[in-house]
């Protein structure tokens, strides 16, 4: 109610100003629409040739009435309200008119009409629907009003010429910034929010941008203000006679979010250009510099402005001068597009391989190459290591010795030809398969024992005759088979042979004895990779060769145990779960280990410790150790990859779970696990184990890799976690305490991390 009488006002002052009769229309029936009794305010105009009451303004129309629209007539209604004034609803119901039909199909029925005329000349009713109940009384004290103010409005004094007819949404502040009167343009905006919502589009800081303008005696401009999803601009105009200041605004939304989408994406392109290891640079068509990246430092020992004005062919090597220039212009010119491959003068004085995309800008009518835009990078390593290959390829193929290549399958898919020659097969001959030149006992050992040992060691060794395919006397030879797992590629065998005819002639056991050496030497890097990964594997295959394990035990009781089914289901879904792990550890390790990019995340710590307790939770159950959670639920998050913090704390845990079993064989033992915040700021998670601890000596040898108590154990373990641990920001500690042992891993919160992994956000 507190509204109305402002919302009266300003339809008064609309009226005063005369904007248009729907204007007008909107701004009274909002006003009445205020009031909890009322249920809808509609105002109608007389239509004299039509001789109905027609609808004005933007607010729900009735329907249609009863009868052809042809005869439709509200001249008995016109008439009555002419005599009386003044209607109850049901008794326009009554006549035979047209309004009465679409008050009956509206089920409008309770209320008044009454004559209102807002257009000087243009006769008009108000329609007013009450709620069932309220008195109708108070509605002719209003008709009595309403008439007052209509009858006395050109005496009103405006309070802004132009602000009635303002198009922009526009109001009148007082001093204090206080709203005094709002013009149809900013009633429209507004829409069926009460008037005090204006306060809700004005800028925050209004009462000092209006006390400015006045004291300044200045229009202030530009000033934006946000109201839900819209944004406006408002302009504030001083009237110093009124001491009042008009403000206007223009509706800016689609604009200020366009400007900040572009500047967004300057910023970001500009990031782009500052941080990309490829050289972006523009040229003339001849191929002088105009502009290029900072990474050109980087590249070429040149900061961007150093470059410009410079030929870029000055810096190319001389024999890539002659034809590599002359075939860029001449590819510009008919393609627009280039890509090269040369070599270029570092500052420091020594040749770079770069691989160049061109890129011609030409002028929009003539066609004409005005600009040409490069993005240019260093190829010296892959140059360098397609070089290696090839050398590699040329040496094995002028290898004395035979090399064969075998896929995962047992199929040969390369002969050198020191192979093909002691095989005594032509260069046009299929690839013979092993069966064709190995003995079946080799070629059954080959298969038990060769295939494995190679996986798990690198290389295995075999004493052996070599049978041509074509018939002739064997050959006897040493072969070393070795596997190989090339960068992203597929796994793949080769076989080393060396001929052993002439060993009855020759002592040739140490030169043997020095090329497996000199082998195993070649493959310790290999050897460190795939063991490394085995061992991170070796935890979930293990659980689920449990669970498979305790699958089969309880299958063999379906007919005496009731949860038998249950329990399996349950070895089942962990089979599964375990196995999927296993899967994301060797994805996340390999790029770990390629120091490529991770998944990080934000990581609630508890629930990732609830899950490593739950994937060794049935281990823990065989061993009779009890997992005690000490995980409180409001820690702040830390950002790491969910996988490998995972495969850290299962380590861990499994660790633990060993070490009670060692002290504790057979007897109940417990392992705590905890996590707090630590008082430099940290997330600290720990696990407390039951069992023989270790000494000084073990201790500071605990996470050196390969160092193991364990009689199966690689080593690798502790040494692989806290490099993932370190890789986060972290830290990993072991310490000695009087039962057992305490590991704890310290792990930075949300802000500091991204700091420091140099996340950009």
């Amino acid at each position: 109610m507190t509204s109305t009488p402002v919302r009266l006002h300003s339809w008064l002052r609309l009226q005063c100003e005369g904007v248009p009769l729907a204007a007008r229309a909107d701004s009274l029936c909002r006003a009445f629409q205020d009031c909890p009794e009322v249920r809808q305010a509609v105002y109608l105009s007389w239509q004299p040739q039509a001789r109905i009451y027609s609808h004005e303004g933007a607010a729900q129309h009735l329907p249609p009435g009863l009868g052809a629209p042809l005869l439709a007539s509200d001249q008995l209604l016109f008439e009555r309200l002419a005599d009386e004034g003044r209607l109850d609803l049901d008794q326009v119901r009554q006549l035979d008119c047209w309004l009465s039909g679409r008050l009956r199909r509206a089920a409008i029925s309770y209320g008044q009409v009454f004559d209102l005329a807002l257009e000087p000349g243009q006769a008009g009713l108000l329609l007013v629907e009450v709620c069932e109940g309220v008195s109708l009384d108070w509605l002719g004290w209003v008709q009595d009003l309403l008439t007052t103010l209509l009858s006395t409005v050109n005496g009103v004094l405006r309070g802004s010429p132009l602000l009635g007819h303002d198009p922009q949404p526009s109001l009148l502040l007082d001093a204090q910034g206080r709203p005094l009167e709002l013009n149809a343009a900013l009633l429209a905006l507004l829409a069926e929010r009460p008037l005090t919502d204006v306060s809700g589009f004005l800028p925050v800081n209004q009462q000092v941008l209006v006390r400015a303008c006045l004291e300044q005696q200045r229009a202030i401009e530009g000033v934006e203000a946000q109201f839900e999803e819209r944004i406006l601009i408002w302009t504030f105009i001083p009237d110093l006679q009124e001491n009042r200041v008009l403000a206007r605004c223009r509706e800016a939304t689609a604009q200020v979010l366009a400007e900040r989408e572009a500047a967004k994406a300057r910023r970001l392109y500009r990031l782009i250009i500052e941080n990309t290891t490829d050289l972006i640079s523009r040229h003339t068509p001849e191929g002088y510099f105009l502009d290029a990246s900072p990474a050109s430092w980087t590249l070429l020992g040149y900061w961007p402005e150093e470059l410009r004005g410079l030929p870029a062919h000055g810096l190319f090597h001389a024999q890539n001068l002659a034809s590599l220039v002359q075939r860029a212009r001449d590819a510009l010119e008919q393609d627009g597009y280039h890509t090269m491959t040369y070599r270029i003068r570092h500052r420091a004085g020594h040749y770079l391989w770069f691989e160049t995309a061109c890129r011609a800008i030409r002028e929009t009518y003539t066609g004409t190459v005005v600009e040409v835009v490069s993005v240019s990078r260093d190829i010296t390593s892959r140059v360098e290591a397609e070089e290696n290959k090839r050398r590699l390829a040329e040496v094995v193929e002028a290898n004395t010795d035979p090399v064969l290549f075998i896929d995962p399958s047992g199929q040969v898919t390369y002969l050198n030809p020191a192979a093909r020659r002691i095989l005594r097969l032509g260069e046009q001959q299929p690839m013979p398969a092993l069966s064709e030149f190995f003995a079946s006992d080799d070629l059954e050992r080959l298969q038990r024992e060769g295939w494995s040992t190679a996986e798990r060691d690198g290389s295995w060794n075999l004493e052996t005759r070599l049978q041509p395919p074509s018939g002739g006397p064997s050959v006897p030879v040493s072969l070393v088979l070795l596997a190989h797992r090339p960068a992203g590629g597929e796994r793949y065998y080769s076989l080393v042979a060396r001929d052993m005819t002439e060993r009855e002639l020759r002592d040739v056991q140490q030169r043997h004895h020095q090329d497996e050496l000199a082998h195993t030497a070649r493959l310790v890097t290999l050897g460190e990779l795939a063991s490394g990964i085995a061992h991170e594997i070796n935890q979930p295959l293990a659980a689920v060769v449990n669970y498979a394990n305790a699958s089969q035990r309880y299958l063999q009781a379906l007919g005496t145990n009731p949860q038998a089914a249950e329990r399996v289901a349950q070895g089942l879904e962990r089979i599964t779960l375990h196995a999927n792990h296993a899967s994301e550890v060797i994805k996340r390790l390999r790029a770990f280990l390629r120091k490529g990019q991770r998944r990080m995340q934000a990581l609630d710590v508890a629930e990732v410790a609830r899950e490593a307790v739950r994937m060794c939770a049935w281990e823990a159950s065989n061993c009779q150790v009890t997992i005690e959670e000490q995980l409180p639920d409001n820690l702040p998050p830390v950002y790491a990859d969910r996988v490998l913090l995972e495969q850290v704390l299962l380590n861990l845990l499994r660790n633990a779970i060993d070490a009670n079993r060692e002290s504790h064989r057979g007897q109940p033992s417990m392992i705590v696990l905890a996590a707090d915040l630590a008082s430099d700021g940290r997330v600290e998670i720990s696990v407390h184990d039951q069992g023989p601890g270790v000494s000084e000596a073990e201790l500071e040898k605990i996470f050196t890799p390969f160092y193991t108590s364990k009689v199966d154990g690689l080593g690798l373990g502790l040494s692989m976690s806290r490099s993932i641990i370190e890789g986060f920001g972290g830290e990993l500690q072991a310490r000695r305490v009087s039962v057992g042992l305490l590991m704890r891993c310290y792990l930075p919160l949300v802000g500091p991390l991204k700091i420091i992994s140099g996340v950009n956000e």
